[in-house]
């Protein structure tokens, strides 16, 4: 455990921010999933790819990770 103020108060933000990403992890994994087994493919893989985008946006995932995702979304859509 940090002895210096500002050390503790990073402690404290990064833990805040890895709960943050977490849920947003979490519930893209849970879209994703949604988008595969759909019955009405098109819009779930609409919904799926905008919550890549927010995650792309906010720095959770890597923009080719991203289009690796949307790439392989696409392909079983047009399947």
């Amino acid at each position: 455990m940090p002895n210096i103020k500002s050390a503790k108060k990073r402690v404290k933000v990064q833990e805040a921010k890895a709960l943050r990403n977490k849920a947003i992890k979490s519930e893209l994994k849970t879209v994703v999933k949604k988008a595969q087994t759909a019955e009405d493919k098109e819009a779930a893989v609409r919904v799926a790819i905008k919550k890549i985008d927010q995650a792309t946006a906010k720095g959770i995932l890597h923009k080719n990770t991203a289009a690796r995702k949307k790439s392989a979304l696409a392909r079983t859509l047009n399947a």
